[in-house]
């Protein structure tokens, strides 16, 4: 018993000590995300894509477009084209029919074009694939229509129903085209700045999670799901309004519960509601995907110290496990979690020149709660085993 005692002491002291070097350690950049896309490239393969679809609508889709969105980071078009082949296929555009006025809806035409136009964007012009221009050109010719032909700023993404995140990619899409292609869609960004401006959640002035497909009108606040997408795509459409809004959503949505690090929150401050399939289960209101997802937006605005904060509690909080060619979270459980935090730290602009950081919202002592907390779990076997001894000693 002693010596099993024993072994358990040194195994809580390790593990103490294991998270005490993950939390204060560089976050591994690209190197763990190449690391990260060899796990998923290998799942994907062996159907984790079609096994995500059986646990919400999005699930095959995101699996490759993620994976696709971080190998055009990483500089691995292979693998991008690979995933953009699964998306354009009769698999990945299932879920998007019904009748709307854009065919498959701005959920799925807006993220293939956004992945499209990142492919291209890493290829020399007289390189690129003619037909995956044509493509693109004649997908943002028809997402711009759409929505200059609409009443509201929030196209439909399935019948009847309107995310304003889903309409942002779309726009950052233009936003893309015209960076690459000859300026065609000025007019219809600036149209749809407006008439997001004046629909924004009345509560947080932030764009609104879901809106009325025929008007734009608001159906429900702000979310942090949503938030930290739209925060992503936003500094690609407009750095001004970008600002204000990230501003507003770190006001809004950062959180660090019983002060053990940063995290997000799925709904405002002072706020509370329900879990959803995107949340995922909510533990004192924090969002564990929009956590991850804010890595990226953190990146995108220049904002270093919340994006390696967030990162480096993700080491602790995440699991991770290394192998000398892959690295998965959770003990890769989930990929398509580790598909969100590989394009989260991937992220950079596509689009945006570099603009001066936001004022820092995350304190250099952010780590002490944590490290406090874990040498106390490091040190309390070996006062235990002292005491234990002392109280042996002192018996007659």
């Amino acid at each position: 018993m002693r010596v099993l005692r024993l072994i358990l002491a040194v195994l809580v002291s390790a593990a103490a000590a294991l998270a005490v070097v993950r939390l204060t350690a560089p976050a591994d950049g690209d190197h763990g995300v190449r690391k990260q896309l060899a796990f998923l490239r290998a799942e994907l393969e062996s159907g984790s894509a079609e096994d995500a679809q059986q646990l919400f609508p999005e699930g095959y889709f995101f699996s490759y477009a993620l994976y696709g969105l971080a190998s055009v980071d990483a500089g691995r078009l292979d693998d991008a084209r690979w995933a953009l082949s699964r998306l354009e296929s009769d698999a990945g555009r299932a879920p998007f029919t019904g009748e709307m006025p854009l065919p498959n809806g701005v959920f799925y035409r807006g993220w293939v074009n956004w992945l499209r136009g990142g492919i291209l964007s890493r290829v020399p012009e007289a390189a690129r694939d003619t037909a995956q221009v044509r493509a693109f050109d004649e997908d943002s010719a028809a997402i711009a229509a759409a929505f200059d032909a609409s009443a509201t700023p929030f196209l439909a993404s399935y019948p009847g129903q309107a995310w304003p995140v889903d309409s942002t990619v779309a726009i950052a899409s233009l936003r893309l085209h015209d960076k690459l292609r000859t300026p065609a869609y000025d007019v219809t960004v600036i149209r749809w700045l407006a008439n997001v401006q004046a629909r924004l959640d009345p509560a947080t002035q932030l764009m609104p999670h879901t809106a009325d497909v025929e008007t734009g009108e608001p159906t429900s606040g702000a979310q942090g799901t949503s938030q930290s997408i739209i925060n992503r795509f936003l500094p690609e459409i407009d750095p001004d309004f970008a600002r204000q809004q990230y501003t507003r959503f770190r006001t809004w949505f950062l959180a660090a519960p019983l002060g053990l690090g940063p995290t997000v929150r799925e709904y405002p401050v002072g706020v509370s509601g329900p879990s959803n399939v995107d949340s995922g289960p909510l533990v004192l209101g924090v969002s564990l995907s929009a956590t991850v997802v804010t890595i990226g937006a953190a990146n995108v605005h220049g904002d270093e110290s919340l994006a390696d904060g967030l990162a480096r509690f993700g080491e602790v909080a995440g699991l991770p496990v290394h192998t000398p060619w892959s690295k998965r979270y959770a003990f890769g459980a989930a990929p398509i979690g580790d598909a969100f935090l590989a394009w989260s730290k991937s992220a950079h602009p596509w689009v945006a020149t570099p603009v001066p950081p936001p004022p820092r919202v995350l304190s250099i002592w952010w780590q002490l709660p944590l490290l406090t907390f874990f040498l106390a779990v490091g040190l309390s076997p070996w006062l235990l085993r002292a005491a234990l001894r002392r109280r042996r000693t002192a018996q007659p």
